[in-house]
């Protein structure tokens, strides 16, 4: 045994192995609970990515993963020579940044306007109704934006003609598809995703704001000074988690928007793999178009890195 500076006794550390064996016998039946999720990310998150060896097989269904012709880098140089693959990038980065943008903040700024509503069952009722359009499907909501911008019998374009302008076929016109698929987005997650910052305004100490009240400050100042510094943890980390989402879009909803008219910028990686792998012509390509998504996780991976380091590297000055 050693002694440390203020003469107290140090047991010694047992090696890292026979700690966790240790916690694990005294801890067993949280570690049972455990068991069940650490077999589902294993068999499905974790051994799916085996899969992604076809990438560098010419591989056929017929033949499977250990039959198939080993081609190494044939399909990624393909990729790199596709000149359509520049417009494809360009379009998935312009929508996850207008996520970013646009999307990231609202859940933030509502739930900020939602914790200074006084009245309970009003702020129950704003919050239910908020979050309603996350649990209705992709293809109803895109239904329901056809409806309304209808050229013959929509609403926009209803009060476009009463006002003595000419019908617009939105969902045509590749200028509006991003607006409307950011509109969606935020329309169908900004309720939801407010659960989080709501639930970070709800462990905020109440003594702050009686003592920001004592100091005269009103509610904007709290919110500024308290609030807002007070969910900025949440507010990183939901950020990294976005930044590393900046190669993901919503597939259904393109899939679904998408057509020859909007093509110019509503075509991106996803739609694209989709159409590689399971609409081509005779056999699906399934080699290219994994080898095409391995490549956008790779850059998302690394996106998250540096997100997560710049982080760490001012969450201590506050970004609020």
């Amino acid at each position: 045994m050693k002694k440390s500076k203020n003469n107290s006794i140090e047991k010694p550390q047992l090696p890292i192995t026979k700690r966790i064996i240790k916690d694990i016998r005294r801890h067993w039946q949280l570690y049972l609970l455990l068991l069940p999720g650490i077999i589902s990310l294993v068999l499905f998150k974790l051994g799916p990515l085996a899969g992604m060896v076809i990438a560098f097989e010419d591989f056929s269904a017929f033949q499977g993963i250990f039959g198939s012709k080993w081609v190494g880098f044939k399909y990624f140089i393909q990729m790199a020579q596709d000149k359509y693959m520049l417009t494809l990038v360009s379009n998935t980065v312009i929508l996850a940044v207008l996520s970013v943008v646009c999307v990231f903040p609202v859940p933030v700024l509502f739930s900020l306007f939602l914790n200074e509503i006084q009245w309970k069952k009003i702020r129950g009722a704003i919050q239910s109704l908020s979050f309603l359009p996350y649990f209705i499907s992709a293809a109803v909501m895109v239904s329901i934006m056809y409806t309304i911008l209808s050229p013959s019998s929509g609403i926009v374009n209803v009060i476009i003609n009463k006002l003595g302008g000419q019908s617009i076929n939105f969902m045509a016109r590749p200028e509006w598809f991003r607006p409307i698929y950011i509109f969606l987005q935020i329309w169908q997650t900004f309720g939801y995703t407010a659960i989080i910052y709501i639930a970070s305004i709800a462990g905020i100490d109440p003594t702050l704001y009686e003592a920001a009240e004592v100091d005269g400050a009103n509610r904007w100042k709290k919110m500024w000074h308290i609030t807002l510094p007070g969910i900025s943890t949440s507010v990183i980390t939901m950020l990294i988690i976005n930044i590393g989402n900046i190669f993901t879009v919503d597939t259904d909803r393109i899939l679904l928007m998408y057509n020859s008219s909007n093509a110019a910028t509503a075509d991106v990686i996803q739609s694209y793999v989709y159409r590689i792998a399971f609409e081509s012509m005779g056999f699906p390509n399934y080699s290219y178009g994994t080898a095409v998504n391995l490549v956008k996780s790779v850059l998302a991976f690394i996106l998250v890195i540096i997100a997560n380091k710049l982080a760490d590297k001012y969450a201590e000055t506050r970004l609020f």
